[in-house]
């Protein structure tokens, strides 16, 4: 019996197509659910929005329920409490200007020191007419008491204190003082020296400036102005203050934020006496 020849099937040379249908078919549902998952339900956003804007104006809120863009974030949940209000500058000095004001009550009444809160710190303004001989810087030892006050206010607390010296406008020139530069800077240097020497406050915690006639708190064009002009300020600089102020490079100690010491109560002892220009 003869065997019939087989024919063998011509060779398909399109079935890469199947393949290549495959492809597209998962690279359409692959956008399709790309697509699907990017359509964020308008309405829950729309509520998220309102929680967040109702936390910022009203301090707290809540949101809850299924998230619009995944199972990641279901039962989204939105706690906003408001922040706590910024402090005034110079809050941290309150008891200190308390207790310098009720301490130097003599003084201030009579106009030899002034005493007031500004946003730099608490100054301390000491009259050169009282405190200084005209075109000197060695301090009267008269008012050596009202100066004690103010080194025990500044050793309760951690602030750097800055010495500003100031003159009028009138320039001297003397085998001591060249420029009025010098004058200020001297009686700036002379407190310091009182204050570390006598009063225990500490030298590193004390920086000297002298401004001679740039920074007026009067008119030099008569007596009274240029007699307030001549001054030294103590400075005791407020907490926010202290962030600008340079530190040594190996010290690990962080400016002082937290609030001051309790004072102690002192009578008021000695009294200051006017020196004349």
């Amino acid at each position: 019996m003869r065997r019939r020849r087989v024919q063998a099937e011509p060779e398909n040379h399109d079935r890469w197509l199947v393949s290549y249908a495959d492809f597209i078919t998962l690279m359409f549902a692959f956008f399709v659910v790309m697509f699907a998952s990017s359509q964020a339900d308008r309405a829950k956003v729309k509520r998220i929005a309102d929680s967040v804007k109702e936390a910022i104006e009203h301090g707290a809120a809540r949101f809850s329920g299924k998230a619009p863009l995944g199972e990641g974030l279901r039962n989204l949940k939105i706690d906003i409490k408001p922040a706590p209000p910024l402090s005034s500058p110079g809050a941290d000095l309150l008891p200190s200007l308390k207790y310098l004001n009720e301490q130097l009550k003599k003084e201030i009444a009579s106009g030899e020191m002034r005493v007031s809160l500004e946003g730099r710190g608490l100054v301390v303004s000491l009259r050169q007419a009282t405190f200084f001989p005209s075109g000197e810087d060695t301090i009267a030892p008269a008012t050596y008491p009202s100066l004690e006050k103010v080194a025990i206010a500044i050793r309760q607390l951690p602030n750097p204190v800055r010495l500003e010296g100031h003159t009028d406008s009138n320039p001297i020139h003397t085998a001591r003082f060249r420029s009025n530069w010098e004058l200020s800077a001297a009686r700036a240097i002379a407190v310091l020296e009182l204050l570390s020497g006598r009063f225990q406050v500490p030298r590193e915690r004390v920086a000297i400036a002298g401004y001679a006639e740039t920074v007026p708190v009067a008119s030099n064009d008569d007596e009274q102005g240029r007699a307030r002009n001549r001054r030294v300020d103590i400075v005791i600089l407020s907490g926010r203050q202290t962030l600008n102020e340079p530190v040594p490079a190996l010290s690990s100690t962080p400016h002082p934020t937290g609030a001051p010491a309790p004072l102690p109560h002192i009578a008021a002892s000695g009294g200051a006496t006017h020196d004349h220009m």
